[in-house]
């Protein structure tokens, strides 16, 4: 409103334009009162999943594309499939057992964030649709609209992907259902308070004893890779 005044020639602060709308009872912003893409997010939070495609390079030089799929709410990843053809037909062969898995899981999800990439078929959107879920796709070159996907992405090349040396497809396949088990069940995640998404937090101890007395245990995956700790009864 101001920048128009403005542009009529009319000289005023800022400051004052902003007392007469308040004075009127216009809000400043009307935009601000309607609902965010982050308002959407944590509201649906529940029946919201996000996918997405990573990309890994064996050391025999292939190219491997990852498909994994993550609830919002739970934090919950589902590492689909890896292949280095990424075609049409495997893409909805990875969506089906995605429904069958998350019908048996009771997860009822109602909507499934994607970027626009070409590997991702038209025909996706039928099967979703199938299981009453609506495709949402995110803006071009904006990585934010899907920032739980991505972060998880994030984490999987810096705890894992970046620091293994894969053979090939099946060992690649192998280190992901290693990562997939330690995310789900073990690694604690800020966002759940320090849970995990298959792993409540446990009764805090507070008996001093048993904390002096608690034996606790390491469990190497992937050679170290990756570390587990539980105590020990």
């Amino acid at each position: 409103m101001h920048g128009e005044l403005v542009t009529l020639g009319i000289t005023v602060a800022p400051s004052t334009v902003w007392e007469i709308v308040k004075q009127e009872g216009v809000d400043p912003a009307p935009e601000r009162a309607s609902t965010m893409w982050a308002d959407f997010l944590r509201s649906q939070a529940e029946a919201i999943l996000a996918c997405d495609f990573i990309e890994a390079v064996t050391l025999n030089g292939q190219r491997q594309y990852i498909l994994a799929v993550i609830e919002h709410a739970t934090r919950h990843i589902r590492v689909l499939s890896t292949t280095a053809h990424p075609t049409a037909s495997w893409v909805l062969q990875a969506m089906k057992n995605l429904m069958m898995d998350l019908d048996d899981a009771g997860c009822r999800a109602r909507y499934l964030i994607r970027d626009r990439d070409g590997k991702f078929p038209a025909r996706m959107e039928e099967i979703l649709a199938g299981a009453g879920i609506q495709t949402v796709l995110t803006g071009i070159r904006m990585p934010r609209m899907n920032a739980v996907m991505e972060r998880w992405m994030q984490l999987c090349r810096r705890e894992l992907l970046d620091r293994c040396l894969l053979w090939n497809e099946r060992h690649l396949r192998h280190a992901l259902r290693e990562y997939e088990r330690f995310y789900n069940r073990h690694r604690a995640h800020q966002a759940l308070a320090q849970a995990a998404p298959l792993r409540t937090v446990p009764d805090p101890i507070t008996d001093p004893e048993r904390i002096a007395g608690l034996n606790v245990r390491r469990r190497d995956r992937l050679g170290g890779v990756l570390n587990e700790y539980s105590q020990v009864a």
